[in-house]
């Protein structure tokens, strides 16, 4: 697939085929290609805490925001949920701040996992506290986003933004989940 496919695939998926394992291989490719990325001024403080053992999962799971705009639905069901998390953190011993650094590693990781197959979803909406705690996460690595990711259950389709101009993402009847974009016209600056 060309590049614009591969981005247009790279949805953000936030149901999956729970039973469809990722091995602990594919998590370490996926980072691989995050350390090659660019970082701000080099420090590369980013440090990647990954799980794909269901029961590491169920560790994580309860301490993620799903969907701020499905505000009647509390995220995946038993069945549904993510096969695999990477957590990204700082290492705040290298450097206080992260710049740009995890938004262009998550970006590229989840352009990898969809370049196999798989789907993902970046989390910010978390309970880092209790998230650090329950992983046993030392205090000098500040939890910046949880990855998701598995084989996607749903399916996302690009919408162009109405005429009202809302952009909350929704579900349909038959489940489909639909994500409003701009238009180019309306991203481009003619001055």
């Amino acid at each position: 697939m060309d590049f614009k496919q591969l981005v247009t695939r790279n949805r953000s998926y936030r149901r999956f085929y729970q039973d469809h394992a990722i091995a602990r291989e594919t998590l370490l490719d996926l980072v691989g290609l995050a350390r090659l990325t660019p970082s701000a001024a080099n420090r590369q403080p980013l440090r990647y805490i990954l799980s794909c053992d269901p029961e590491m999962n169920a560790r994580i799971f309860p301490h993620l925001a799903w969907a701020a705009y499905l505000s009647d639905w509390a995220g995946p069901s038993e069945g549904e949920r993510p096969s695999a998390y990477i957590v990204i953190c700082a290492d705040t011993d290298v450097s206080k701040a992260v710049e740009w650094d995890h938004g262009i590693a998550a970006q590229t990781i989840l352009l990898g996992a969809a370049s196999l197959g798989l789907g993902g979803c970046m989390i910010a909406s978390i309970r880092k506290e209790a998230l650090a705690s329950a992983l046993g996460i030392p205090p000098r690595y500040e939890i910046i986003l949880v990855l998701a990711l598995g084989k996607p259950k749903e399916k996302v389709v690009i919408d162009t933004v109405g005429p009202d101009g809302d952009i909350r993402y929704y579900r349909d009847g038959d489940g489909v989940h639909h994500v409003p974009k701009r238009s180019l016209d309306d991203l481009v600056l003619d001055l």
